[in-house]
């Protein structure tokens, strides 16, 4: 069942959040697409990714030759890797459609970012409206904490 969960940045990187997130998400055998409208976050989440420290991924930048292939694909697109996971970054969108698709859906946003703590409301809005559970996360205590859950229908 699809769950969104939010991830109201105020302290971590987006890129710490990602690398933390998508190691869960691959060892439970989740394809991931990553999605944000900033060709230069991708860029650097590919470099950070293919690092030889624990973070590695096998992963790939969406329009190659093998994005099918792909466990996690990082593009601005649509999934195009089978993907039952999509985080969102930097605003970046789903649909509810597509949100009910997927197993997971993490909308990863910067607290100090206005227009990205707007599209986030947004998104809380339309998806909770569609009947998608979500749960809304913030650091802003030092650690991670549940703020708020909305169940799906029952």
């Amino acid at each position: 069942m699809a769950m969104a969960i939010f991830y109201h940045l105020t302290r971590s990187t987006a890129q710490a959040t990602v690398s933390t997130l998508l190691a869960r998400a691959v060892g439970q055998g989740w394809r991931v697409m990553i999605r944000s409208p900033d060709r230069a976050t991708l860029d650097r989440l590919d470099v950070a990714l293919w690092s030889p420290d624990d973070s590695f991924l096998p992963h790939g930048l969406q329009g190659g030759a093998h994005d099918a292939d792909q466990p996690v694909l990082l593009g601005q697109g649509a999934a195009t890797n089978a993907a039952r996971a999509v985080m969102l970054l930097d605003g970046a969108d789903t649909t509810p459609q597509e949100a009910q698709a997927m197993d997971r859906v993490w909308v990863i946003f910067d607290g100090a970012d206005a227009a990205q703590l707007t599209t986030a409301r947004a998104q809380w809005t339309r998806l909770t409206n569609a009947g998608i559970p979500a749960q809304y996360w913030s650091e802003e205590s030092g650690k991670w904490d549940k703020k708020a859950e909305k169940p799906g229908p029952t």
